[in-house]
């Protein structure tokens, strides 16, 4: 797959993970579960591979921000998730270890992250890990949304040719 078409496919991702940001989020504490993000990091790292995967998640996080629709949480959250989901499935081509790079990236180790910014930057007392089970429940749901997403595309006879032919794997997921 050309250059071109990665960033084309990356910022339709965008696009509709952006446009969602306003309808589908689930305000927790100071911070905001959006499952829509999980669901295109797994698409992203899948498809294009975890570059693209966390660039896809930093574009996103950041038009969040200035809309007003994110937080500061999203940056790490995201970007760990869809580095780790791109990752592993890089290495073993599995959607398996796509999911749980993406639970393990954003509901763990983005969740810890979250906590210096929480208490240095914005001021806030909050515990090492109560971003935890916000974000694993978020992660989850956004990654089994995008495993069944990929899951239903590759059951088109057409698009499951096209995705496997301008995947970056080239390979039956």
């Amino acid at each position: 797959m050309s250059n071109v078409k990665k960033m084309t496919l990356t910022c339709v991702i965008i696009a509709i993970t952006t446009l969602t940001s306003n309808i589908v989020y689930i305000p927790v504490g100071f911070a905001k579960i959006f499952p829509i993000q999980h669901m295109a990091n797994v698409l992203t790292a899948v498809l294009l591979g975890p570059i693209y995967s966390v660039a896809q998640a930093f574009i996103v996080s950041l038009i969040r921000n200035m809309a007003g629709t994110g937080s500061i949480f999203a940056f790490p959250g995201s970007m760990i998730g869809a580095c780790l989901s791109g990752l592993l499935f890089m290495k073993t081509k599995k959607l398996l270890w796509a999911f749980a790079g993406e639970v393990v990236g954003t509901g763990i180790l983005g969740a810890i992250c979250c906590y210096p910014l929480a208490t240095l930057i914005l001021g806030q007392k909050a515990a090492v890990f109560g971003f935890i089970p916000a974000f694993i429940v978020s992660s989850i749901g956004g990654a089994i949304i995008g495993i069944v997403v990929l899951k239903v595309l590759l059951k088109n006879q057409t698009l499951q040719g096209m995705i496997r032919k301008n995947s970056i794997f080239n390979r039956d997921l």
